[in-house]
């Protein structure tokens, strides 16, 4: 593998052990979120998932995130975290994983070409064996926001009030972990997309933990009468985007930290644009890039 994967250890793991007894017999399902049809990797690490069936109608032959015990109708606000939760509810295997039909991960050296081109290059089954037999997780490269700490960034581009109401949920409910919050304010790299493959235990201790949180942070955010619109409606997923290293620091688990291959082009210039009306301007955003 190529060296600029990072592999990670916080320090000895407080709850958990690196890897399982024999990685090789291990099953390993990563799901594609979806909302549409589109071209999928032929990799059997792979299981394409439609997120928000229960909200928009079902539009492709995948598997649907309305089955079993699920949140499928909360899709509007929880965005992929309807796949992850339909993952832990209804899917067996060793390892579980989330990925984006647009966003892979990739230990192989890539260059800017045809979506095709690049979905070649997404992670493999054997690949992700080899990184699973020493570390009990595999994130994306951490994202550099350089300028502003965490905090101030999802402040100037979003609207922080329902990241306030989160920090005061884990102060009440679970208050060893509000020390990492408060690191919000001044760290300035994080874990984002929600992006993952866990060892069994790991993910569905983490989403037990992540999902009470915003549970409970559904309900206050109605008790305070805050409506949000369209694109700001999907916080949930964006909380728990900052929340994932919350958990991990925390608990003090190691990972292996591997580059995100994006299908198509980014287009940074318009990204960066947006960045500076937020933090300057008060702008905030209006759409995903």
């Amino acid at each position: 593998m190529q060296s600029f994967i990072k592999y990670v250890l916080e320090s000895d793991s407080l709850l958990y052990n690196s890897g399982v007894k024999n990685v090789d017999e291990a099953k390993i399902t990563v799901v594609v979120a979806t909302h549409k049809k589109y071209a999928m990797p032929k990799d059997e690490l792979y299981l394409p998932l439609e997120a928000g069936v229960d909200f928009h109608g079902k539009k492709t032959n995948y598997q649907g995130d309305n089955t079993g015990t699920n949140i499928s109708k909360k899709n509007d606000g929880f965005s992929e975290l309807t796949g992850i939760y339909w993952v832990w509810k209804n899917l067996k295997a060793d390892y579980k994983g989330l990925v984006h039909y647009r966003r892979y991960f990739s230990v192989d050296k890539f260059k800017f070409g045809n979506p095709k081109e690049r979905l070649k290059k997404v992670l493999t089954e054997k690949q992700a064996r080899k990184l699973l037999k020493k570390y009990s997780v595999v994130l994306p490269k951490k994202r550099n926001y350089f300028i502003e700490n965490l905090y101030d960034h999802y402040a100037h581009t979003m609207h922080k009030e329902p990241l306030d109401l989160t920090g005061e949920i884990i102060k009440e409910k679970d208050p060893k972990y509000y020390e990492e919050f408060l690191k919000l304010h001044e760290r300035k790299t994080a874990h984002m997309f929600n992006m993952m493959i866990m060892r069994e235990d790991i993910f569905d201790d983490y989403c037990d933990w992540l999902f009470d949180i915003l549970f409970e942070l559904e309900k206050r955010v109605k008790k305070a009468g805050l409506k949000y619109d369209g694109f700001h409606a999907r916080f949930y997923g964006r909380i728990s985007e900052l929340l994932l290293d919350v958990y991990i620091r925390t608990n003090k688990i190691d990972y292996a930290e591997v580059p995100v291959i994006s299908i198509e082009p980014v287009n940074w210039i318009k990204k960066g644009g947006s960045f500076l009306k937020a933090k300057f301007f008060g702008k905030k955003y209006k759409e995903s890039f």
